[in-house]
């Protein structure tokens, strides 16, 4: 599905990528873990198409197609969904406009029927009990006044609603309590299937407790040092990073 080959990347002539080589198969959920600063979200919005980044070597081929070629509409088009860290706050735009609009657009671009309002409607509800949401949530402004545990189960409602191929949790667990941690990775763990796959990028091994990786990864100064099962997060936890 998704293989990245010996990519380096500059921001503001700033090597930050520098020969990082991944692969990724339907059905695989893969973590990467590493220090600040390693190029975790940086690897997030490269392969989501943020273009403040200089691709100086290297390839990223998803789907058999040569992702470099397409700008980040194109590859959300292609499947790919990038779950921010920090969503943005959309005031005067309600979540159920928001998600209507961006599905039947998908729809659209791949040759299929867009869904009706009571199509959509019913679909939406759907996803929402699977998140442990309030159908009240659909009429609220775009992330606007939304709590940070609020503002990730949107993100999950989001994903829900697109039904990516790939998906890009960018520190998905980042200020959760446990109960909201707890329902933003049953919600993920639901959406989990033998045709889609999951990057979660993570500080902590405590997400990983409730999301099982078929691989870990750590990244350490712009490349993957160490891989291995979901054991090595664990080892990570014991030893840290420079204990590896």
């Amino acid at each position: 599905m998704l293989k990245i080959k010996n990519l380096h990347c500059n921001i503001n002539s700033i090597p930050v990528l520098k020969g990082l080589n991944l692969t990724i198969n339907p059905g695989e959920v893969h973590a990467i873990m590493g220090p600040n600063g390693s190029g975790k979200s940086t690897l997030a919005s490269i392969i989501a198409g943020n273009e403040n980044y200089e691709i100086t070597q290297g390839s990223i081929n998803f789907s058999n197609n040569d992702l470099l070629d397409f700008s980040p509409e194109e590859r959300s088009h292609l499947g790919i969904f990038l779950s921010f860290q920090y969503p943005v706050e959309i005031p005067g735009v309600s979540v159920s406009n928001f998600i209507k609009t961006a599905v039947n657009e998908h729809k659209k671009i791949n040759n299929s029927k867009e869904l009706t309002s009571t199509e959509l409607l019913k679909l939406m509800k759907s996803n929402l009990k699977l998140l442990d949401m309030d159908p009240s949530f659909l009429s609220r402004s775009m992330n606007d006044g939304f709590s940070g545990g609020e503002k990730k189960r949107n993100e999950i409602f989001q994903l829900a609603m697109l039904q990516p191929k790939l998906s890009i949790l960018d520190e998905i667990d980042s200020g959760l309590d446990i109960d909201a941690l707890r329902v933003v990775a049953a919600g993920v763990n639901k959406l989990r299937s033998d045709s889609n796959s999951f990057i979660i990028i993570t500080h902590y091994q405590r997400l990983l407790n409730y999301i099982s990786p078929d691989f870990v990864h750590v990244l350490n100064d712009g490349k993957i040092v160490k891989s291995g099962d979901a054991k090595l997060a664990l080892e990570l936890e014991e030893k840290g990073y420079d204990g590896l």
